[in-house]
């Protein structure tokens, strides 16, 4: 049997981030994809900062962006809505399947060994190393890396999981510089729908939302705005619920959407996923350059990303349940108490990748009343009609 020092399962940004920073301590390292090719199935919008790839470690290649010119973003109610400048947040949309090969091809050069169409069926601990088995036969490691994604995590907790399709379009409707972002209790609950372009009448177009039929709803969401022309499906479930009470198991380390670290309010995760992969992967370079004898250097790893990440996603998590609990009446009164000036004020200075501060200024001190209102009618709906 062939052994490694590391193990990763998954070919995502954050297993690759982890095999990156080990491999590139000199420590050998395998990444296992089940699929035929890394960075497939593409089911992510691709929207990021270019400030969270630089703290990656990555220039995303001029391939892998789709789109660099995001000027505004729609945020609307059934009813209501307004307009967010997003010239100050640098954002960019990203070909997955290029910026996960730019990513595997930075831990190839630091001499990890990459192989599709291979799938991990189990891993059990046998004294100090693991027996991984897989569709190519078994391998030994010292340290395992769960970057499996939601499957990971979807059996142990199904209430963090919603429905989701994303279509790549061709439609007039699509604007370069404009993402949309369409909230409706009653069609997407707990969620949205959103356009995100990839150029002019082109773009990623997808809806998510608790117990829905997607394609459905998609279908009626696109069917409203006009014509259009499918050319691609994805169909995935998505985490909202936030991360896992542990990271560190012994020598296996979860990292990414298996350790549950998508954004509650939108599923986003390139940056904090490829996060979790990097610090996972500079633990486990440091515990083995120790000797491989003080596991509690593996705990580095949650410390850093919940220190990083923590109280952000905490504040998402509120969002989120606020979010469950309005119906369409009250979402429309809500955004019609935003201030224009806060607006604006939220648009120069919010941060893409910690956004519930641009939220909170929104949200200010003198839009409350109208807020308590909305709110307090809200749940008086809920008791009459429940």
């Amino acid at each position: 049997m062939s052994h490694f020092d590391v193990i990763v399962a998954g070919g995502s940004i954050s297993g690759l981030m982890a095999a990156r920073e080990a491999a590139k301590a000199c420590a050998t390292v395998a990444v296992l994809e089940e699929d035929a090719e890394i960075g497939t199935p593409e089911h992510c919008g691709g929207l990021v900062s270019m400030e969270g790839m630089k703290n990656l470690g990555i220039v995303p290649d001029a391939s892998a962006v789709e789109n660099s010119r995001i000027r505004r973003a729609r945020i609307l109610s059934p009813s209501n809505g307004f307009e967010l400048s997003a010239e100050k947040q640098k954002v960019v949309v990203l070909d997955r399947r290029a910026l996960d090969k730019q990513v595997a091809l930075q831990a190839q050069r630091a001499s990890a060994d990459i192989r599709v169409k291979c799938s991990v069926r189990s891993f059990n601990k046998d004294g100090t190393r693991y027996i991984v088995k897989t569709s190519e036969g078994d391998f030994t490691c010292d340290y395992f890396v769960d970057a499996r994604g939601v499957a990971s995590i979807i059996n142990k907790n199904r209430d963090g999981v919603l429905s989701s399709a994303q279509y790549e379009v061709f439609a007039p409707w699509i604007k370069r510089d404009a993402i949309e972002v369409a909230f409706d209790s009653e069609r997407y609950p707990g969620f949205f729908a959103w356009v995100i372009p990839t150029g002019d009448g082109r773009g990623k177009v997808g809806v998510a939302g608790k117990g829905i039929n997607a394609a459905s709803a998609l279908k009626s969401y696109m069917d409203a705005k006009g014509p259009y022309s499918v050319v691609r499906k994805v169909y995935a479930p998505i985490w909202v619920m936030g991360p896992i009470a542990s990271f560190v198991s012994g020598r296996t380390v979860v990292v990414g959407d298996a350790a549950g670290q998508t954004k509650p309010t939108t599923a986003g995760g390139i940056y904090t996923c490829g996060t979790g992969g990097l610090l996972a992967g500079r633990s486990i370079a440091k515990a083995i350059a120790a000797g491989k004898k003080d596991d509690s250097i593996l705990d580095e790893y949650q410390k850093g990303w919940s220190a990083m990440f923590g109280e952000e996603f905490s504040k998402m998590l509120v969002a989120r349940r606020l979010l469950e609990r309005l119906d369409n009446k009250a979402l429309d009164e809500l955004f019609s108490a935003i201030p224009k000036d806060k607006l604006e004020d939220a648009s120069s200075t919010g941060d893409f990748d910690f956004h519930t501060a641009a939220l909170a200024k929104m949200l200010d001190v003198k839009s409350a009343g109208r807020m308590a209102k909305a709110l307090l009618g809200n749940e008086i709906r809920r008791l009459v009609d429940g």
